[in-house]
């Protein structure tokens, strides 16, 4: 399965208010890790659980444990950027 999103990619996202299982979503992990965008697979007791789609890069909570409720940032609504449907443009 290839990244649903690639680095560079343009979102538009609105404040988490409610997450539903299988949205892309901005969160942000305890300690020094960096804000993300991950997929949302189940909530736990401890959490969200979230996937990444690339299972060859990146933290997902395989590795680093369930995101707090409050760590669920924003539910992005669409890709701007490149437009959806249309190939990336070359550098």
């Amino acid at each position: 399965m290839l990244p649903t999103l690639r680095e560079g990619d343009l979102l538009l996202a609105r404040r988490a208010s409610r997450a539903r299982p299988g949205a892309v979503v901005v969160v942000r992990w305890e300690g020094s890790r960096p804000v993300s965008v991950k997929r949302l697979l189940r909530r736990d007791p401890e959490g969200w659980w979230v996937e990444r789609d690339n299972p060859s890069e990146g933290v997902d909570s395989w590795s680093a444990g369930a995101v707090p409720a409050d760590g669920v940032l924003a539910v992005v609504l669409v890709r701007l950027w490149p437009r959806p449907g249309r190939p990336a443009p070359r550098p």
